[in-house]
């Protein structure tokens, strides 16, 4: 579904230094599987969920998502990659303050076009299989932590992506929380056959993926984290 082949992402830091946020990784993320990302702040985790968006341009190697190079999508093809094949977690929910739960689960379908009805019509589902039928009225400000992440998920899902990218979603969380969200991510990924690329610090993940690796300068390796240094994968 993802592949990564070769990739190379690099900044000039303020002092004229090279970042290498991304510096050669290779990584698959199949059809139905979750893959977890370790890494400090600063490893290039975002940097390469972000190329995985399309977002940012690799400056070397390749990025095929279903086999089309996403380098090669004009802006348009890369906005409507992003819309139709992608769902995106953030840390924050970053849901709208005065829209109720339902609403704000439906937001990228009524920025796709469909109607407040039908966009209600087609997150009500997903809203009970997280445990949010109740809440579904309500708005964001009454909702508790873990509800509004589970209203982010929801709307990651909405669109019935083909990939979902979860940057540290469960940073704001307490440890029973984020196992809950991990859960319900994990679970909901698997039934609809969704890849999922997971970045995070939380230790629970590793318990859920398929694979986990850990970024370090822009380089992947094998997730050891008992150990100080591991073998870089290839």
């Amino acid at each position: 579904m993802l592949e990564l082949s070769d990739v190379r992402k690099h900044y000039t830091g303020p002092d004229g230094e090279t970042i290498r946020a991304v510096d050669g990784v290779s990584l698959t993320v199949a059809r139905g599987s979750f893959v977890a990302l370790y890494g400090p702040s600063g490893s290039g985790k975002t940097t390469l969920l972000l190329l995985a968006a399309g977002v940012v341009r690799p400056q070397a190697g390749t990025i095929r998502f279903a086999g089309v190079d996403l380098a090669a999508l004009s802006q348009r093809e890369a906005a409507r990659y992003r819309h139709r094949e992608l769902g995106f977690v953030f840390q924050s929910p970053r849901l709208v303050p005065g829209l109720s739960a339902i609403d704000n689960a439906g937001l990228k379908l009524l920025a796709g076009g469909a109607s407040r009805r039908e966009a209600r019509r087609r997150v009500a589902p997903l809203l009970e299989q997280l445990g949010l039928e109740r809440r579904a009225r309500h708005v964001a400000s009454q909702l508790s932590r873990g509800e509004r992440q589970r209203v982010a998920l929801a709307r990651a899902l909405a669109n019935e992506p083909q990939l979902v990218l979860a940057d540290e979603p469960t940073g704001n969380l307490d440890s029973q929380r984020g196992s809950e969200v991990l859960a319900l991510l994990t679970e909901r990924c698997r039934e609809r056959q969704i890849a999922l690329l997971l970045a995070t610090h939380d230790p629970a993940a590793a318990d859920f993926a398929d694979q986990a690796h850990t970024l370090r300068d822009g380089r992947l390796l094998p997730h050891a984290p008992d150990r100080a240094e591991a073998t870089v994968v290839r």
